[in-house]
């Protein structure tokens, strides 16, 4: 899957929060949204899931209008939150159920697909579990493999990892990187935590809603004259 996002800006009011963003992302890759607090990261991902309208430009996934074709676009996006969007009180199986239910699934399919991303998140003994028995790092798992059951070609992910430990932070982050490369996903990750970038990934660098660099991390790093992304970053931002 191919996403192109054209001329996108958009406004609160008369206080401009995205300024012309245009990116494009590439199949099966791990993508990083990198920007302080404040940057237009959410109302980035509020306009490629249409919880906010577009006010300017478009996103084409796979050639199909997020504008003209809504639809057939949103088929084809799984979305993790930066806010716990989970049931705490139903079972991680019934979360995922009910997920599945609104995407049109049997509860059948939806049985076999939940149960198939539980146990690639070793979580599937913990299916009969009320949510809120669970760890943050393990409700995070959840959360994306309640995304993943409609067989999305894209995923994204706000700020994952709030609220997370260091362990759990590097453990998701990990695990999405494969899913990348084992299934051929494509996943876009909204983060300010330089440390959840690699060089080697493509880094789209917001900050006061703009699009300041678009890149492999080392390219971005070449160009700005700089060893290493924490400096980039700080060069760019002015962050530090």
């Amino acid at each position: 899957m191919t996403i192109e996002a054209s001329n996108l800006s958009f406004r609160y009011g008369e206080k401009p929060v995205l300024r012309e963003v245009s990116f494009r992302l590439t199949s099966g890759r791990f993508h990083a949204l990198l920007g302080p607090n404040g940057a237009g990261k959410s109302t980035l991902f509020g306009l490629l899931t249409r919880l906010l309208a577009l006010q300017q430009g478009d996103i084409l996934l796979t050639g199909q209008s997020l504008k003209k074709q809504p639809a057939e676009a949103m088929r084809q996006i799984g979305v993790v939150f930066q806010q716990n969007a989970l049931d705490l009180d139903l079972t991680v199986r019934q979360n995922l159920q009910y997920h599945a239910a609104l995407h049109g699934l049997s509860r059948k399919e939806a049985r076999i697909r939940g149960d198939r991303e539980l146990e690639r998140f070793n979580l599937l003994d913990r299916a009969n579990d009320a949510v809120r028995h669970l760890n943050g790092g393990h409700r995070r798992r959840v959360e994306i493999a309640r995304a993943l059951l409609h067989e999305p070609s894209l995923l994204l992910l706000d700020e994952p990892t709030v609220g997370l430990d260091v362990a759990s932070r590097k453990a998701l982050n990990e695990h999405v990187r494969t899913l990348c490369e084992e299934e051929g996903l494509t996943a876009l990750w909204a983060t300010h935590l330089i440390e959840e970038v690699c060089g080697d990934d493509r880094i789209l660098v917001l900050h006061r809603g703009q699009l300041l660099a678009e890149d492999n991390g080392h390219a971005i790093c070449e160009a700005e004259g700089h060893q290493d992304m924490t400096e980039t970053f700080h060069s760019l931002t002015g962050a530090g």
